[in-house]
């Protein structure tokens, strides 16, 4: 297992305040593909990979989460 901050999972508190985005619009625009999937952790868990959600925040108005730019 590597250290690399890059391929942490954080959760949604962490990826609305880093995003800005209100809960129902992070959900509505991963629905859309326009922000990352969340990767489902245990059965009532759930996170996202930080590298993914830096890629969104790089481009936010042209992310495709179909070829994650």
């Amino acid at each position: 297992m590597t250290d690399d901050p890059s391929n942490r999972i954080i959760r949604l508190p962490t990826v609305l305040h880093k995003t800005g985005l209100s809960r129902s619009t992070l959900y509505r625009k991963m629905e859309a593909g326009t922000f990352p999937r969340n990767l489902q952790i245990s059965t009532r868990c759930a996170g996202w990979r930080e590298a993914d959600v830096n890629v969104w925040l790089r481009n936010p108005m042209f992310y495709s989460a179909q070829h994650g730019v």
